[in-house]
């Protein structure tokens, strides 16, 4: 049915326009965004449990690089950090993989403006598959929300680690429990019901981030808005249109709207799972509701 575009008029034409191969690039972009999700999510949980602990350490060097971790990141613009770090870290892996892999090569790898290295050095290869590249670019991606993200996660964790009732914890220690095991046994378990209401604002947050991708070189579903939107001419595609790029970034606010609304009803369920019998202000409405 598809095969000839200028013979086809309403539903048939939208409905072969909508299943273009590029179109699919769209489609399979809505999964790249819910696998940064799914991976950055939980990555950047454990660099806030990290960053967190560390700054209650008593060991002071590592307090003390706990709190600039949070510090620094958190007080760069996010689009600054990113556009800094994966240029970085990029050239960086491709610097140590020049040393050990082109010892004997001529030259400076900073020569002005460019980074020149070695073609064995390049990362990935000139020669590698396409999607070798783009896996490439997807993690860099990941390590990036997950450091940025981390840090604000850190702040929350933190910051819930303090609200937890001291006496809670002198009272652990009172029957003998060591320090690792107050901080395992009562502290860990209690700063939940703190942390949830700024890690959920915080997963909020990162679902917003996500066209931040498109800065990254992924081929999200920003960018493919912005591309398959724009006026198409019959010399340029078999399926010509104006600017559609209204309709398209339409389409993208429902798919977030809805997604943080889902997000909101399954946090509020988790919150109130967590706060049942607990004495914080939640679990007292819980307990005023059910009276």
């Amino acid at each position: 049915m598809c095969s000839d575009p200028s013979a086809l008029h309403g539903f048939s034409w939208l409905a072969c326009y909508l299943t273009t191969a590029k179109h699919m690039g769209l489609y399979w972009s809505f999964g790249t965004v819910l696998l940064l999700l799914a991976i950055t999510a939980p990555t950047a949980l454990l660099f806030g449990f990290g960053g967190a602990s560390a700054a209650r350490s008593r060991f002071a060097p590592l307090r003390w690089f706990g709190k600039a971790y949070i510090a620094l990141v958190r007080g760069v613009p996010d689009i600054a950090f990113f556009l800094f770090f994966v240029i970085a870290l990029d050239q960086g892996i491709e610097y140590v993989r020049h040393l050990f892999l082109c010892p004997s090569t001529d030259g400076p790898v900073r020569q002005g403006n460019d980074f020149i290295v070695c073609a064995a050095a390049k990362m990935p290869l000139g020669n590698s598959p396409q999607w070798v590249h783009e896996t490439y670019g997807f993690s860099l991606a990941v390590i990036t929300f997950a450091i940025v993200y981390g840090a604000f996660a850190a702040n929350v964790l933190f910051g819930a680690m303090t609200a937890v009732p001291r006496g809670q914890l002198e009272t652990a220690e009172a029957y003998g429990m060591s320090h690792r095991q107050t901080f395992w046994r009562v502290l860990v378990p209690q700063m939940w019901v703190y942390a949830l209401p700024g890690l959920s604002n915080l997963w909020m947050v990162l679902i917003k981030a996500t066209p931040l991708l498109f800065l990254l070189g992924v081929e999200d579903i920003v960018y493919w808005a912005r591309e398959l939107g724009g006026s198409k001419t019959p010399n340029y595609t078999d399926y010509p249109h104006g600017d559609w790029r209204m309709w398209y970034f339409f389409f993208l606010l429902v798919f977030y709207l809805s997604f943080t609304r889902l997000s909101e009803l399954v946090l509020n369920r988790i919150m109130a799972k967590l706060t049942f019998g607990q004495a914080t202000a939640a679990g007292e409405k819980q307990r005023r509701a059910a009276a």
